[in-house]
């Protein structure tokens, strides 16, 4: 038996639109990273990015377990000396609601220039309202 790998032109990529409001955050990012690698499909391949597009809607609306709001921090550095900056999750969730999702997501695909490309089919709005309507993204239901 021969293993089957996937050609680049046998990739179909649909698009799935994902409705956060009232979802964990953990929960939600796990299952928004399955899509974007193509482990719900059958041509599944490790090597290979075959996901599809995922456009998240009501980033604002997402729920985080716990103390999270508060005790969680987010550490970015600005390049100088001394650079460390820590923002709250709870500010975060304020300010860019998007960010929170897309670093979750981001943790959560290969650390390489194959998930650097996977990561660029997910979008993410903190409202209702986004601009890939042409595309007819199917609606993708999350249990749980």
């Amino acid at each position: 038996m021969k293993t089957y790998s996937p050609k680049a032109a046998e990739i179909e990529r649909k698009w799935h639109i994902v409705d956060a409001s009232g979802q964990t955050l953990g929960r939600l990012a796990s299952e928004v990273a399955s899509i974007l690698r193509g482990k719900h499909k059958p041509m599944f391949a490790p090597h290979m990015d075959t996901g599809d597009y995922v456009v998240v809607i009501n980033a604002s609306n997402i729920n985080l377990t716990g103390k999270k709001l508060t005790d969680k921090f987010y550490h970015y550095h600005t390049g100088y000396p001394g650079g460390i900056k820590s923002i709250p999750y709870g500010k975060l969730l304020e300010k860019k609601p998007e960010k929170v999702i897309e670093l979750a997501v981001k943790g959560m695909l290969p650390h390489n220039k194959l998930g650097r490309a996977m990561f660029k089919k997910l979008k993410v709005y903190a409202g209702n309202e986004h601009p890939h309507e042409a595309q007819q993204p199917q609606e993708y239901k999350i249990i749980g």
